[in-house]
């Protein structure tokens, strides 16, 4: 079909009534087969009815993202979180429906077993007796999210929002990152107990769903939400084990490494320095949004591999939002319009060199997504949520190449701080994960309690972390600032298996450029066709739960960073 531009895109707002209709036909015509052939029909039927509903969803979210106070945008929000529930009972019907049936081996054969092992964990987390706790659940998401993007920060006769701030927590001096920081964390703090109250209620109607489906608590419930199916908490607690062992010694050398470039004394470094890396400050791209999105496509046009046309095709309909503005909704995410058989890409651009890390992280999630479009089920067009972050953090290291373009000559700089705070991040993010268990695992804790549980976890995995007297995160509620905690729980040691994987793909484009990216191309086109572990090893990486797996990356990285030099990925081509 021809795609129109995204402003141009409809979408066909679905009832209870129309859609329990529709499924009751595609029930009937399942059951009524007798061949293969005529149940795949009924499949097909289903795929089709999901498809019109995910691009639904998807417009509606995005709509909401970029203008949270549109009232229009809010009532429709309001309406999707409110029915969602109800779809999704009728879609885990029909699923139960497909893992019952006689015919399973036949049709696991026809549309692989990955679909089923899918199914069984949506099963196994859903049931119509916790619908009105899902609405809730909605709710109070966007109750946060709002409460983000509403933010009004004073600095220096001007105010900011989350987004725009972000320039002066990188600026070269230290004075101006420090009071920019405390700007940022008062307005935090004068938000503390509306922050408090929304995670309090996420908490204990989390615990309440899991325990109404017969499960020990939110970690499981919320293990089976990620579809987690060929990895446990058991596999994630030795992940975290090698973390401490192998990971957080060599972050601690590399801040005391830090210290040193920035003339600060040993202990010296600041919660408000650590995203500093240079006496200059961090680079910046050299140009406004309009001048990144030029050089962009110059990047992915040297790049090929696909990449080309795609980003021609993404800017060409209109399928990027990347200023940051008032009333939008702060952070970045890829979505997708199954329907149109599109992404879309929504970041917040405020001149610093995060601008290129998230767009090229994001142009990964939309590239994959693109390339497994054609999928045969919905199930597929995108892979579990830690294999997503494969295409996406790989895609930033894969592009290194090309920095020069956004950086100048400070591309060097660029790479050095970025692969630093790769490494830095693997420590960061074990630590959200492992707060996120100890809160789930004692719903009943007070807000001060799971604050002194961050505590622990910044004293296990970032001892060198220091707010002094800064407002709300010297008492513990960084952890406030991270939208996954709130609205995806679980969703956060996907970055760190990622990340591992993607410093593997690093490694590979040093070693041979084009086998790396025809392996990562092949990867993006498998979609979400098998579990985590399988992806990575099909794409000759080493599973993040291997024991031998951090041993490489870090050695790498210390070669890389003790070296000076940047070596063959640099070289460029196709």
């Amino acid at each position: 079909m021809k795609i129109p531009r995204f402003e141009d895109m409809t979408f066909e707002v679905p009832t209870k009534e129309a859609l329990q209709a529709e499924f009751e036909a595609i029930h009937a015509a399942f059951d009524a087969a007798t061949t293969t052939a005529e149940r795949v029909a009924a499949i097909d039927a289903w795929t089709a009815s999901r498809d019109r509903r995910q691009t639904w969803s998807s417009l509606v979210g995005l709509h909401f993202s970029q203008d949270t106070k549109n009232p229009d945008f809010q009532a429709a929000r309001e309406y999707r979180d409110q029915i969602e529930p109800a779809l999704t009972d009728l879609d885990v019907a029909f699923k139960r429906k497909l893992l019952a049936s006689p015919e399973r081996a036949t049709l696991e054969a026809r549309l692989g077993k990955t679909a089923f092992a899918l199914w069984e964990a949506d099963a196994r987390s859903f049931s119509p007796a916790i619908e009105d706790e899902l609405v809730q659940e909605s709710k109070l998401q966007s109750e946060y999210t709002q409460l983000l993007a509403s933010a009004r920060i004073p600095f220096r006769g001007t105010d900011y929002n989350l987004s725009s701030i972000g320039r002066f927590l990188v600026d070269a001096d230290r004075a101006t990152r420090r009071e920019a920081d405390r700007a940022r964390w008062t307005w935090f703090a004068a938000q503390r107990p509306q922050l408090d109250r929304i995670f309090d209620d996420l908490v204990r109607l989390r615990h309440g769903m899991a325990k109404k489906l017969g499960l020990e608590d939110f970690v499981e419930l919320g293990y089976l939400r990620m579809q987690r199916i060929d990895y446990d908490r058991k596999d994630v607690e030795a992940l975290r084990a090698q973390v401490r062992s192998d990971i957080v010694p060599l972050c601690q050398a590399l801040i005391a490494q830090q210290e040193a470039v920035l003339g600060l004394a040993p202990g010296e470094l600041r919660s408000w320095d650590e995203a500093v890396f240079d006496p200059r400050g961090n680079p910046a791209p050299l140009g406004d949004h309009d001048w990144m999105v030029e050089r962009a496509s110059e990047m992915f046009e040297e790049m090929g591999h696909g990449l080309d046309s795609f980003f021609g095709l993404m800017r060409a309909h209109g399928l990027l939002d990347l200023k940051a503005r008032d009333a939008k909704a702060p952070g970045g995410f890829c979505t997708s319009m199954p329907t149109y058989g599109v992404p879309f890409i929504f970041a917040n651009f405020n001149g610093t060199k995060g601008d290129v890390e998230v767009f090229t992280h994001e142009v990964g999630h939309a590239f994959q997504c693109y390339r497994s479009r054609d999928q045969v089920l919905p199930d597929y067009y995108w892979p579990t949520y830690e294999s997503c972050e494969i295409h996406s953090m790989s895609l930033e290291f894969l592009t290194w190449p090309w920095m020069e373009k956004f950086f100048g000559d400070d591309a060097e700089r660029f790479r050095r701080i970025h692969l630093t705070q790769a490494l830095l991040f693997l420590a960061y993010g074990t630590a959200v994960d492992h707060f996120q268990h100890l809160v789930y695992e004692t719903p009943a804790a007070s807000p001060a309690e799971r604050h002194a549980m961050w505590q622990e976890m910044e004293r296990s995995y970032m001892p060198w972390r220091s707010y002094e007297d800064t407002p709300h995160v010297a008492d513990g509620a960084f952890w406030q600032r991270q939208m996954h905690i709130y609205g995806s729980p679980f969703y956060y040691i996907d970055y760190v298996l990622a990340q591992i994987c993607a410093l593997q793909f690093w490694v590979q484009a040093e070693a041979d450029r084009v086998d790396a990216m025809r392996r990562y191309e092949a990867l993006c086109e498998r979609g979400g066709q098998a579990s985590f572990q399988s992806l990575a090893r099909s794409a000759g990486l080493v599973s993040p739960f291997d024991e031998s797996c951090l041993i490489g990356v870090v050695a790498q990285a210390r070669a890389f960073l003790g070296g000076g030099g940047h070596g063959k990925a640099c070289g460029g081509g196709r």
